[in-house]
């Protein structure tokens, strides 16, 4: 079984912007044979959708509503990145986001939920 230990920082913060360097540099001291890459850029068509879900939702807000208005200054901006490598049974990954991503991440949970409610269904083994 692999055990997965997370680096995370902040795109938006000062605290060392080149942490990312330092992953890639332990990377390559272990041998690391190759290293993966995971990188999420703002669409238009997403948000534009995300957008409209939110706006016929059940539980429609305008403060969501111009949230994801604001979005739109970030159309085709990268807001997450992901590194990640395997050692010895481990898998090393480094990720990196930015503020407007995480609310960009909470609006499209609240777009994807609107419109019904979730019901908990009972375990099939009771």
């Amino acid at each position: 079984m692999l055990r997965a230990m997370r680096f995370q920082r902040d795109l938006d913060s000062g605290q060392n912007p080149d942490g990312w360097k330092d992953f890639v540099e332990l990377a390559k001291s272990t041998g690391a044979a190759f290293l993966t890459m995971h990188s999420w850029a703002l669409d238009h068509d997403e948000l534009e959708r995300m957008s409209q879900q939110l706006a016929e939702g059940d539980f429609r807000s305008e403060d969501d509503l111009e949230e994801s208005r604001w979005l739109k200054a970030y159309i085709g901006k990268t807001g997450f990145v992901q590194l990640g490598w395997a050692y010895q049974g481990c898998v090393f990954v480094y990720e990196a986001g930015t503020e407007w991503y995480e609310r960009y991440q909470q609006l499209r949970e609240l777009a994807d939920d609107s419109g019904g409610f979730m019901i908990d269904e009972p375990d099939q083994d009771e």
